[in-house]
């Protein structure tokens, strides 16, 4: 079993996964540093010189309290780390792109993107020559 253990933990998928998890929480961390030193207290500069975003708070009774301003806080940094991310994604796929096509040629006759070194497309069975 320890085997068996040893071989999925260190497998490269496992160990990529864990460092993704371990930038991200740090990236998640600076984010939530970055949202409550900087954004928080210009908000507050802006509001007036009210209370930064964290402190909004709705009092329902006198011991009951809604702090939406933790919950517009949270909400801030979850759509700064997801555009951020979704730049990063962004950025891969398009270098991805160009490492395929610079990988692949256009078939002639059916335009299918085909492997450079093939003698025949596999769409349209055209015979080709090999670059």
């Amino acid at each position: 079993m320890f085997k068996e253990f040893k071989e999925f933990a260190f497998k490269g998928d496992v160990v990529n996964l864990a460092i993704g998890v371990v930038i991200g929480a740090a990236f998640s961390a600076i984010i939530k540093s970055f949202v409550d030193n900087l954004i928080n207290p210009l908000i507050g500069l802006v509001g007036g010189g009210k209370a930064a975003l964290d402190a909004l708070v709705i009092h329902v009774t006198p011991t009951v309290s809604i702090t939406y301003g933790a919950f517009l806080s949270a909400v801030l940094n979850f759509v700064i780390v997801a555009f951020s991310l979704f730049l990063v994604v962004k950025s891969v796929n398009r270098f991805r792109k160009q490492e395929e096509e610079a990988d692949d040629r256009e078939c002639p006759r059916c335009l299918t993107l085909i492997p450079k070194a093939a003698t025949r497309c596999s769409a349209c069975t055209s015979e080709l020559t090999a670059e």
